[in-house]
């Protein structure tokens, strides 16, 4: 199993990413933390493959925090989980050793294919042998970059998409499409929509919630 650390202040995120990550076959989560200070007492004390690393931290930068890894010899990599999209970001990023960059919101399909490829890439460079030539490098590091041409259905929206998953997260006793509509903007239409899909891929599950009279009412409940 690839050992996940997750590394995100915003509690509700957190706990989405670990569904997330718990549901890639090969991935497990070793942990999540919240700060970059916790990040790297758990770095050093507990092994992990791979950080999932939030940018925007409470106490520091997750550039910051990669440096520190590096200069403390930490054998882990690091797939970059943020909003950054200034160029610098990314450019030092690269630099540090970052081996993925994912920009928020995402969908478990598009994050669910940044594990893939690295697990593929894992699988390449695994040993201490030597590659054949260019031409092993070059499929090595492009199983890491190519980009991910999968789409959320037309007409739909990864920052909705976030929006309704994060409300759904929250939503201890299940979620219509009514409240859903209402925490977030959208139309009732629309949420059902998004809930729908969320079920669909195994994200959600639907259940029927029985009142005083009338029809049931379908509500949605995380995972």
């Amino acid at each position: 199993m690839i050992e996940v650390l997750i590394v995100e202040d915003d509690p509700v995120a957190a706990e989405a990413h670990r569904t997330y990550v718990e549901r890639v076959a090969g991935f497990a989560v070793a942990g999540v933390v919240h700060s970059g200070a916790e990040a790297l007492r758990f770095c050093e004390r507990t092994p992990v493959d791979v950080v999932l690393l939030d940018f925007y931290l409470p106490d520091t930068h997750g550039l910051t925090v990669c440096r520190a890894l590096r200069a403390g010899g930490r054998d882990v990599d690091v797939i970059a989980v943020t909003s950054a999209r200034d160029l610098a970001v990314i450019r030092s990023a690269v630099s540090v050793g970052v081996v993925q960059y994912l920009l928020k919101p995402f969908t478990f399909a598009s994050l669910r294919d940044k594990l893939d490829r690295y697990a593929r890439f894992r699988e390449q460079a695994v040993g201490t042998g030597e590659v054949s030539g260019q031409a092993a490098v070059d499929g090595m590091l492009a199983t890491l970059r190519t980009p991910d041409h999968r789409a959320l259905p037309k007409g739909m929206s990864g920052e909705t998409l976030q929006a309704v998953t994060d409300v759904l997260a929250r939503a201890s006793d299940g979620l219509s499409a009514a409240a859903a509509a209402d925490l977030t903007g959208v139309s009732r239409v629309t949420a059902r929509r998004y809930l729908e899909y969320l079920a669909k891929n195994g994200l959600a599950h639907r259940k029927p919630h029985y009142g005083q009279v009338g029809r049931p009412e379908v509500r949605f409940y995380p995972g």
